[in-house]
């Protein structure tokens, strides 16, 4: 049967589980949320999917406007209680979030999102710039998931170096505050602007 991406992202939020873990589960038990969060919990995502029953449905809207007005960032950031989304960490988290995706426009939020067609299209772009080199075959392949592992940390949000500390990742960043607040934080979705081109709107 297919899966509507909704009930995908609602049990991914749910659970934490992974996109492609959740249209499996979806797929296996007939688009049915309370049996796909069991099948889930069945095939060793138990702590992902207890956590995700406390739903991130709280949070903050930020907002930010690069210097000179040429580009501005939506982004929506959610937690589990707005206790957690009044306090000044959250509302720092949110607006270095909203600076990270003005300074390095990320075109989605993790290498799940990113359609098929798009991932192909790099793929075999990447592979005729490799024989145009003249590398051999059997190293062409090599090169090919080298540098599809940098697309993806150039591309998608969460697997951006934090511009702050390009030690981290954005994704390092999201767990180290989790870990500190206890609570689930997720970023949901963003939208970039940027003066005389269309808005990139991303969502998980």
């Amino acid at each position: 049967m297919d899966i509507d991406i909704s009930s995908v992202k609602d049990l991914r939020q749910k659970t934490g589980a992974g996109i492609m873990d959740c249209k499996r589960a979806l797929k296996e038990t007939q688009g049915n949320v309370d049996k796909a969060i069991e099948f889930l919990r069945q095939k060793g995502l138990a702590k992902a999917a207890k956590r995700g029953e406390r739903t991130a449905d709280e949070g903050l809207i930020g907002s930010y406007i690069h210097p000179g007005g040429r580009i501005g960032v939506l982004v929506e950031v959610n937690c589990e209680t707005d206790f957690v989304a009044r306090t000044q960490e959250f509302k720092d988290f949110v607006k270095d979030i909203s600076m990270q995706i003005a300074a390095a426009d990320p075109q989605y939020l993790t290498r799940e999102d990113i359609p098929k067609e798009v991932i192909q299209k790099e793929k075999h772009i990447l592979r005729m710039q490799a024989l145009e080199m003249g590398k051999p075959d059997k190293v062409v392949d090599r090169i090919v998931v080298g540098k599809m592992e940098r697309f993806f940390s150039e591309v998608c949000l969460l697997e951006q170096a934090y511009v702050k500390d390009l030690d981290l990742s954005v994704e390092d960043l999201l767990k180290s505050l989790t870990g500190k607040i206890g609570e689930r934080i997720s970023i949901r979705r963003f939208t970039r602007y940027q003066l005389g081109e269309e808005a990139s709107d991303r969502a998980i």
